[in-house]
């Protein structure tokens, strides 16, 4: 009688690659085609900068004819019998305050667009099934979104500036780029356009719809904060301060003109500086939590 033994076999476990979790080099690359891939967005910065400098310098080459003739007179006598003295402010013109307006709806806008577009045609599913952590996600939409914003804000306002210096430099009423005054102007006119492309990334976050979030960063960065106008009342002008354009035009306003007024209670510097990293801060802390927290 023969016994037959079978040999048992032990299982073979077979290494199936697994890819790599995307860097934040990957995502950033990521949301830049995204963002570069829509020709809607250029067309609205594009147009945005060049309206902006067209402005400016359009506006300072209108102040030559008028200048050339204050200077000729340098004082004289108002009606009430006070005797005046001509001083050229060499920021109003060449960075002026209506200009900026465009660029910071221009980067409030395409801020939403980064937000609510994903979300409205579905694609943000895609996005988070390829990488599962939404905070990163978000972080590099925003790493992208200001780092583009800023740059073109930055040329914007050099090319302003420098254009506008340029042409009354024969007047000799000008700025050098290494004024104080010059360099804070350049940095706040550069850094309200990011703030308010993280704020209009907030309300794309907010609302997801392409319609009422353009809507309502719109209403908020330029129609609220008429409501706040005037200095009868001391609170309603320390909430007008509160607004990013405000902060804006408290930075760019120039401080060595006597006949000039910055308003019955004007902020400080540090206060409005304060103003635009709080509504950064803010934009972007909720845009993460509302984005962790909502179905896709």
């Amino acid at each position: 009688m023969s016994t037959v033994t079978t040999a048992s076999k032990s299982p073979v476990y077979a290494r199936v690659p697994t890819e790599p979790p995307p860097r934040f080099r990957d995502l950033c690359r990521m949301e830049w085609i995204k963002v570069a891939s829509l020709r809607s967005t250029w067309f609205v910065l594009i147009a945005a900068a060049l309206a902006t400098v067209f402005i400016n310098l359009n506006g300072v080459h209108s102040d030559l004819q008028y200048l050339d003739k204050d200077l000729a007179h340098p004082t004289g006598i108002t009606p009430d019998g006070h005797v005046w003295h001509f001083v050229y402010d060499p920021l109003r013109r060449s960075l002026s305050e209506i200009a900026v307006q465009l660029m910071m709806l221009g980067g409030a806008a395409i801020g939403a667009l980064t937000m609510f577009g994903e979300f409205s045609t579905g694609q943000i599913r895609t996005t988070f099934a390829a990488v599962p952590h939404r905070g990163s996600v978000v972080t590099a939409k925003v790493t992208v979104l200001c780092a583009l914003t800023t740059v073109l804000a930055f040329v914007v306002a050099m090319i302003s500036f420098l254009g506008g210096q340029a042409m009354v430099a024969s007047r000799h009423v000008g700025l050098s780029i290494t004024d104080h005054d010059a360099q804070i102007a350049i940095a706040a006119y550069t850094l309200v356009v990011p703030i308010c492309a993280l704020v209009g990334m907030l309300f794309g976050a907010l609302i997801r719809n392409a319609t009422a979030s353009i809507v309502a960063v719109v209403a908020f960065l330029f129609l609220v904060p008429a409501f706040f106008g005037g200095d009868k009342y001391y609170w309603v002008v320390q909430l007008r301060h509160l607004f990013p354009g405000n902060a804006e035009s408290n930075l760019t306003f120039w401080p060595h003109d006597p006949y000039d007024s910055n308003g019955k209670w004007p902020a400080s510097h540090m206060h409005s500086w304060a103003v635009l990293a709080g509504w950064a801060v803010v934009s972007i802390a909720t845009a993460l939590i509302v984005v962790r927290k909502r179905d896709a």
